[in-house]
C-alpha cells in the first residue's frame, strides 16, 4: 500500500493552470513563435516600461547580494503615492502572494472563507491550502452579490475575498456598494479587496480604497504591478492595511520574496505616470475594438472594467474548449474558463490593435466555418 503524504485537503488541490506559453503552443501545433498572438493572461501588451528597464539594468550590478528584505525604497515609493506609513505595507511575490499570506495568517483548518462564484481561482486554492472551508456565494450578473455575501458570514468566518474589477468576468462594484458592505462586516472578519485591475478604471469610476483602510482595521487592499504597470514576469505586488494585519503578514512572509531587480523596476514603474496613462488609453481603445466585433458577430459578452473581455462563443457546453482549440491551431492564445464553471465562454485579454485584429479575424473564420 502506497503512503499518502500530507493532509487530505492539500492532496485534493487541483494545481493552478496559467495561460499557455507561446513556446508551448508553437511546439504543440508546429507554429512560428514570432507569429503567435497571446491574449490569455491579462498582461500589458506594451510590455515593461523603459523606465523600469533602465532601473533593472542599474540594479543588476549588485545582483550578487541579497535584496533588501524590507524593501525600504519600494515601500517609501508606495508611502509617497498612497500616503500611508511603511508599517502599513506588505510586499508580495505578485499579488497572489498577498492573497495566500492572508489565508495563512488568518484562517485555521475548518474555518470559513467567503468569495463569489466566478471570482479569481486563487481564492479557493488559498482557502484549500490552509484547510479552510470555502463558502462560494452565487453571482448576480456574473459579479459579486454583496448582500448575499454578508448573509453568508458565520461564526467561524475569518476572511472574505472581493475582486474589483473581478477576474475573469470583468464586473465592477461601485464605491458606495463596497463602503456599505465594509460598514456591516464584523470587525473580526478580514476583508481582502483585490484591486489587480484598478488602474484600468475610467477616471469617473476611481475611488479611494486607501481611505477605507484608514477607517477599517479589518481591510486589506491588494495591488499588483503585473497588469497596467507591465511587470508580470517580475512577480511583484503589495498589500496595504493597518498594522494589526500587516504585522501578521510580515511575520510569515518569506524574507526575500521580492528580488532586487523587481524592487528597482517597481519603484520606476510606480513613478511612470505617462506609461500608465498610455496603457489605460490603449486598453480603452482595445476594449472598443473587441466589443464592436462581438456586437457585429451577435456574441454575448460581459461588460468589462478590466483589461479583458469574457465572451460567450457558443451554446453547447464544450463551446469554449472547441473554439479555443481552433484558435490555438491558428496561433491565437486566449483563456478558456471552463474551470470557472463557464464552459461556453472565453476570456480575451486586450492586446495591441493588430493583435486584437488577428484574434477577431480568426474568430470570424472559425464561426463562419461552423
Amino acid at each position: 500500500m502506497s503512503i499518502k503524504f500530507g493532509p487530505e485537503y492539500v492532496r485534493a488541490i487541483a494545481p493552478y493552470q496559467g495561460g499557455k506559453p507561446i513556446a508551448e503552443v508553437a511546439r504543440e501545433f508546429g507554429l512560428d513563435e514570432s507569429k503567435i498572438v497571446k491574449l490569455a493572461s491579462n498582461e500589458n501588451p506594451l510590455g515593461i516600461p523603459d523606465s523600469a528597464k533602465e532601473a533593472m539594468i542599474k540594479a543588476a550590478s549588485d545582483i550578487g547580494r541579497y535584496p533588501d528584505a524590507n524593501g525600504f525604497e519600494l515601500k517609501a515609493t508606495i508611502t509617497a503615492k498612497y500616503a500611508v506609513p511603511q508599517e502599513w505595507i506588505t510586499l508580495g511575490n505578485g499579488s497572489n502572494d498577498i492573497l495566500e499570506l492572508a489565508a495563512h495568517a488568518f484562517v485555521e483548518p475548518g474555518q470559513s472563507v467567503i468569495f463569489a462564484q466566478y471570482s479569481f481561482a486563487v481564492y479557493p486554492l488559498a482557502t484549500q491550502a490552509v484547510g479552510g472551508r470555502a463558502i462560494v456565494v452565487p453571482a448576480v450578473a456574473y459579479g459579486h452579490d454583496l448582500d448575499a455575501m454578508l448573509a453568508a458570514i458565520t461564526h467561524d468566518t475569518k476572511l472574505i475575498f472581493i475582486a474589483n474589477p473581478n477576474n475573469p468576468t470583468g464586473t465592477f462594484l461601485p464605491a458606495a456598494a463596497i463602503e456599505a458592505f465594509l460598514r456591516k462586516v464584523p470587525a473580526s472578519v478580514v476583508v481582502v479587496l483585490d484591486e489587480a485591475y484598478n488602474e484600468f478604471l475610467a477616471p469617473e469610476l476611481q475611488y479611494d480604497s486607501i481611505a477605507w483602510v484608514k477607517q477599517y482595521p479589518n481591510l486589506l487592499v491588494s495591488r499588483t504591478l503585473s497588469k497596467a504597470y507591465g511587470l508580470a514576469g517580475l512577480r511583484i505586488g503589495f498589500g496595504i492595511a493597518q498594522p494589526g494585519i500587516t504585522d501578521l503578514l510580515n511575520r510569515i512572509r518569506q524574507p526575500f520574496n521580492v528580488n532586487s531587480m523587481a524592487q528597482a523596476a517597481a519603484v520606476a514603474a510606480l513613478n511612470d505616470t505617462a506609461f500608465l496613462q498610455k496603457s489605460a488609453k490603449l486598453n480603452a481603445d482595445g476594449y472598443q475594438q473587441l466589443t464592436q466585433a462581438f456586437d457585429e458577430l451577435k456574441l454575448e459578452y460581459v461588460p468589462s472594467f478590466g483589461n479583458f473581455v469574457l465572451v460567450k462563443v457558443g451554446n453547447e457546453d464544450g463551446a469554449g474548449a472547441r473554439i479555443n482549440l481552433e484558435l490555438l491551431k491558428r496561433g491565437i492564445i486566449v483563456r478558456p474558463v471552463g474551470n470557472y464553471g463557464l464552459p461556453q465562454w472565453l476570456r480575451i485579454s486586450i492586446g495591441l490593435p493588430e493583435e486584437n485584429a488577428a484574434f477577431i479575424a480568426a474568430l470570424k473564420s472559425i464561426l463562419a466555418a461552423a
